[in-house]
């Protein structure tokens, strides 16, 4: 028999919810897990393959700064997943964070951001752009308490920044990876 939750008590609910699962061991033996439920998430990483340049966002992250990182870092838009279809919100947390519009996405992967700990699922894409897709200045919802600045970088330069430590974001990390594999003629 595989494991499977016996029991769930619910610890706190606000932003996300905090669950402690009781969960049934193969052989009958019971042990706890905690969770952290928030639903699922998309990011994207808009690149422009003319100007060899992607958008990305920065934003104060409390637990970045809590745990000894500093109060914010570059990272790729994201947002939670509303009630739409996951190409849709990608695109409208774009368009909040960063002023584009994006067009055709594709998509790198559907995956499980810390499974140990998170039922957070993301779906990660990457999206050309133009610099006519320019709709906005971006920077987020103030209604949220988001103050998102935008940073368009060469990619090159997000490459060294990878090779130096200051691209943190992992998300953000495994999307420039990603480009790079499909395509690295931008990174010639």
């Amino acid at each position: 028999m595989a494991p499977r939750i016996g029991g769930l008590r619910l610890v706190h609910e606000g932003w996300a919810r905090y669950l402690v699962a009781e969960v049934m061991q193969d052989d009958g033996s019971r042990i706890t897990r905690e969770m952290e439920d928030h639903g699922r998430a998309v990011a994207v990483l808009p690149y422009d393959p003319v100007r060899r340049v992607a958008t990305l966002v920065s934003q104060f992250r409390a637990p970045v700064l809590y745990s000894g990182g500093p109060p914010s870092h570059v990272e790729v838009p994201a947002g939670l997943l509303d009630d739409g279809a996951p190409e849709d919100e990608v695109r409208r947390e774009a368009a909040e964070e960063t002023g584009l519009r994006l067009g055709a996405l594709d998509l790198v992967a559907s995956a499980w951001t810390m499974p140990g700990i998170s039922t957070e699922r993301m779906d990660l894409f990457l999206a050309a752009y133009t610099e006519s897709d320019r709709i906005g200045a971006g920077g987020g919802l103030a209604a949220e308490g988001e103050a998102v600045a935008v940073h368009e970088i060469p990619l090159l330069e997000l490459v060294a920044m990878t090779q130096r430590g200051a691209l943190t974001d992992m998300k953000s990390l495994l999307l420039l990876f990603a480009l790079q594999l499909r395509r690295p003629e931008l990174f010639a």
